[in-house]
């Protein structure tokens, strides 16, 4: 069907204006079953819809009839950590490898295909699920749908497509030489998450070469399924007739029941490594373990991890570089994997102040459960809040934000009720959170001239 005259899904049209009550009823329209929340959960805004369709899809919506554009994200739960051991990098390929052909359109023609209808496109693969993320008019979703369910469902991986993105996946290894921040995030997570979990996505020299146009094609036969898929869409919609559409489009896509949701599988064991490199500047990672965002106290490790580096007037800013100058790049993150969470630490010191450097950032770790301010925690319990309502603009954060909450919890959880519990953060708890800190249980890792 050309553009004009498929059905459109923007809400507002002939009979489709603001959702209402009928939304709860979706699943008998169109043979979905309804997830609920657990008990003791908060109930997932009026906008939201989320069912379970009959092919098996997962399907969520964030109904947003006043927005422009419209965000699908496309999550199949099955990443690096399901690769085979001696094949690491091959969900990668597949991933990389699923728009150079279909059965209906070769790599040219679908590219083309996505132009002619304005949709923006693009894809990554983590270690537990592979995320295709798509922005387009409202007018044009149906042609989307069909376009991301083609190549899904139907890929080709064409021998020269397969063999170029193999090649170019060992270039980027050999890149990496180069790129000594990802050199030791690739050390760091390894020696965090384990020989499996922590394989670097993009594989090795020598898993790479094993990588067959045959061993390409026979792991999408076997990982990719309906079971495995959640379809997220953010926008002006109506959710109902793209419910219907997802149904059809991947009804008998290979299981239906549901896989690929348990936790992370990893056992979080206290460890060093050093790899040295003759480099100008020192690099030390640092994990420990911290907390999946499940828990009711994660928005209270938000905003401890804010006042360590939430800004240039955070802690480790301001203690490690402005006022020691020890650093010339120093950071604290949170890594999310299914069920479980883990705390980063990161640096670059000159070879002579890495020791001193390293000691700095757990005294200041310290430090937060001894003299923690409440000027501090409101500052960075409001940057957080900021960030929230400023992504509030953009569709395509609501729609990351909402198939971040399938994937991780496995429901809709809503900005206000994240807004609601920022908010209730005190600097007591904050402070508590901080002594809880496993100080005595670190990974480190180092990349440079001298080892700790």
């Amino acid at each position: 069907m050309s553009p004009a005259n498929q059905p459109s899904y923007a809400a507002g049209g002939p009979g489709l204006g603001r959702p209402g009550p009928a939304l709860s009823a979706l699943g008998s329209r169109h043979g979905a079953r309804s997830l609920h929340p657990p008990r003791g959960a908060s109930a997932p805004a009026a906008q939201f819809v989320h069912e379970v369709l009959d092919s098996g899809v997962e399907f969520a919506a964030d109904v947003l009839p006043e927005r422009n554009t419209v965000v699908l994200c496309f999550r199949m739960l099955v990443g690096s950590g399901k690769d085979p051991l001696d094949q690491t990098g091959v969900s990668t390929v597949v991933e990389r490898t699923l728009s150079k052909g279909t059965q209906k359109h070769d790599g040219r023609g679908l590219a083309d295909a996505f132009d002619q209808l304005g949709a923006k496109w693009g894809s990554v693969t983590g270690r537990q699920s592979t995320l295709l993320r798509v922005l387009c008019l409202p007018e044009f979703v149906p042609q989307v749908v069909e376009l991301v369910a083609e190549m899904i469902r139907r890929p080709t991986f064409p021998d020269d497509a397969c063999r170029v993105a193999v090649e170019l996946a060992q270039q980027e290894l050999r890149q990496m030489e180069d790129e000594p921040q990802e050199l030791l995030r690739v050390m760091i997570q390894r020696l965090t998450l384990g020989p499996v979990l922590g394989r670097h996505p993009g594989g090795t020299p020598e898993s790479l070469a094993r990588l067959t146009p045959e061993v390409i094609r026979e792991y999408w036969r076997r990982e990719y399924c309906a079971g495995r898929l959640q379809v997220v869409a953010a926008g002006p919609i109506e959710p109902a007739r793209l419910a219907r559409q997802l149904d059809r489009c991947f009804a008998g896509f290979g299981a239906a029941e549901h896989s690929g949701r348990e936790p992370a599988g990893f056992e979080f064991c206290p460890a060093r490594a050093h790899r040295h490199k003759e480099l100008e500047q020192q690099y030390i990672g640092i994990t420990l373990p911290g907390l999946p965002r499940e828990h009711a106290d994660f928005p209270t490790e938000q905003v401890l991890l804010g006042v360590l580096s939430g800004g240039m007037s955070a802690r480790l800013f301001t203690e490690v570089r402005e006022k020691q100058g020890l650093v010339y790049w120093v950071g604290a993150w949170h890594e999310q994997l299914r069920g479980r969470g883990v705390i980063h630490l990161g640096a670059s010191a000159t070879p002579e102040r890495c020791g001193q450097t390293y000691t700095t950032l757990l005294r200041e770790l310290r430090r937060l459960g001894e003299d923690l301010t409440e000027a501090e925690t409101n500052r960075a319990r409001d940057g957080l809040i900021a960030q929230l309502e400023t992504e509030d603009d953009l569709t395509r954060a609501r729609a990351g934000e909402l198939s971040d909450d399938l994937f991780h919890v496995g429901r809709p959880i809503g900005r206000q009720v994240k807004l609601d519990e920022l908010r209730r953060v005190t600097v007591d708890q904050v402070a508590a959170c901080a002594r809880r800190l496993p100080l005595d249980r670190l990974c480190v890792a180092t990349l440079g001239p001298r080892e700790l």
